[in-house]
């Protein structure tokens, strides 16, 4: 691996996200409108969600019936309003909620290559809603940025 001459920046973003209740909602396109990168940029995009009760996830984005196996498997595997459950302060949802986001990630760090996320063919970015109302949700985007000059090709 060989260093290549450059310039470094950082960019900084915060996305909003309205959801509907528990789901998996796709971000990718709002991700990648708001990079805006030139064609030239490497580096790496840090995602994070300041939530206790949502979580961020990369997962299959072609084929719906993927989202909504996992969404059925977070159901059966934490169901909501347990009698052992203690923390219901907002509701039946709330434990549940928080142990669901305790196993899946609130960051994703996903590299940039030639202006775009280097995501696979398959792959989208989605912030899960582990709460059964609607929420805005925030994704802060950080993103680190190599500048090389080159043009796509």
């Amino acid at each position: 691996m060989q260093p290549t001459p450059g310039n470094c920046s950082w960019l900084h973003d915060l996305l909003l996200v309205r959801t509907r209740g528990k789901g998996l909602y796709e971000i990718t396109h709002e991700v990648e409108e708001r990079l805006r990168l030139q064609p030239g940029s490497f580096g790496l995009c840090h995602l994070y969600l300041p939530h206790t009760s949502a979580s961020l996830l990369i997962n299959e984005s072609y084929d719906p019936s993927a989202r909504r196996d996992l969404e059925s498997f977070l159901e059966r595997l934490v169901p909501e309003n347990q009698a052992w459950m203690s923390h219901t302060l907002e509701g039946p949802d709330d434990s549940s909620s928080h142990l669901r986001a305790a196993l899946l990630p609130i960051s994703l760090s996903i590299p940039l290559e030639k202006g775009r996320l280097a995501l696979g063919r398959w792959q989208g970015i989605y912030l899960v809603e582990h709460r059964s109302g609607g929420r805005e949700r925030q994704v802060r985007l950080d993103v680190l940025l190599f500048h090389t000059g080159e043009r796509e090709r």
